[in-house]
């Protein structure tokens, strides 16, 4: 069974391309830059527990908050469905793509077929348009191929699978509830709460707060590692390829600023897109030189590193009070 008329989705980033093609499905269009601005997305964590190899450094709001806050924004009904067994997992897909919906999946990319790097984060998006007796098809990002498949058994293993950022088998559809608000006020409620949340974060590894607490932790990670060159090129490779931060992120709200400025007419945006821009070239500075501390095992680049998140930790604190100044 294949959804015919299944539009997939263009996107770099994991959980706006699967959510994208579910909308795409309603006859809603947006640009990535966008999806990701009206989802409130742009966000920062350094995250880093026992039962991890290193610490994780993402550049967005934590899982599930995004399509949460897509169709929250865009006054869209959101079915999420858990569970602890593999068979309903799968009955809860299978009823929906036999009824013509697209669905959307978490899963931890190490058990997909045709991921070619092997690690394990079970924070991945995709979506599942189809299937036959032995293969799902799906829309994943550019970077993975975007008409993917992959085998039923890794798929299932994929979703089943435990640990951070894991989820019990997560699965979503998306339908209309009612009309869409205006854009432009969509716009301006999205900016100043992702600004809000920016500059206010629970605790200090999130935030602006959060980059400024990763320039120290990064030189304690560097002394404790017992394998540096592993875990600072892996960490480069996720944030600028596996999608999990570094430019990427900054590059999307950039062009989500910049396609608002023209929708709002405002200066204020154009600026702080202009801003982002500089910001994420910082970033894919910092990526370089964690891929520089991997070959060299030379701690002269960590400390580098560190100054470099310091100085983002301050600009973009300043880019975030004045979107917030702009939209209040």
């Amino acid at each position: 069974m294949i959804i015919k008329d299944f539009k997939p989705f263009n996107g770099q980033h994991c959980e706006t391309t699967a959510t994208g093609s579910l909308l795409n499905q309603l006859g809603i269009e947006f640009s990535e830059p966008m999806l990701f601005g009206i989802g409130e997305g742009l966000g920062y964590i350094f995250w880093n527990m026992k039962i991890m190899d290193f610490p994780f450094i993402g550049g967005r709001v934590k899982p599930d908050i995004l399509t949460e806050n897509i169709c929250k924004n865009l006054n869209l009904e959101l079915e999420v469905k858990e569970t602890s067994s593999v068979k309903r997992a799968w009955e809860n897909v299978k009823y929906h793509i036999d009824h013509g919906k697209a669905v959307g999946l978490k899963l931890d990319c190490y058990h997909l077929d045709y991921f070619t790097n092997k690690i394990h984060f079970a924070g991945h998006y995709v979506s599942i348009y189809g299937y036959d007796d032995e293969v799902a098809y799906l829309n994943d990002t550019n970077q993975q191929g975007r008409d993917a498949r992959t085998s039923l058994r890794s798929l299932a293993l994929a979703r089943n699978e435990r640990g951070p950022m894991s989820s019990r088998n997560r699965s979503y559809t998306i339908s209309r509830s009612g009309e869409m608000p205006n854009l432009k006020d969509i716009i301006k409620k999205a900016v100043l709460n992702n600004a809000t949340d920016f500059l206010n974060p629970p605790i200090k590894n999130i935030g602006y707060k959060g980059i400024s607490k990763t320039s120290t932790e990064i030189k304690k990670w560097f002394e404790t590692s017992t394998n540096i060159s592993k875990d600072f090129q892996t960490s480069a490779s996720l944030m600028e390829r596996g999608g999990t931060g570094g430019a990427l992120f900054r590059n999307i709200y950039r062009d989500f600023l910049k396609e608002s400025a023209i929708i709002l007419e405002s200066a204020e945006l154009e600026s702080a897109s202009e801003d982002y821009n500089e910001i994420a070239k910082m970033w894919k500075q910092l990526s370089g030189l964690f891929e520089s501390i991997g070959e060299t095992e030379n701690i002269v680049y960590v400390n580098q590193a560190s100054e470099v998140l310091k100085e983002l930790s301050e600009k973009e604190k300043s880019t975030m009070e004045k979107l917030r100044e702009a939209c209040l």
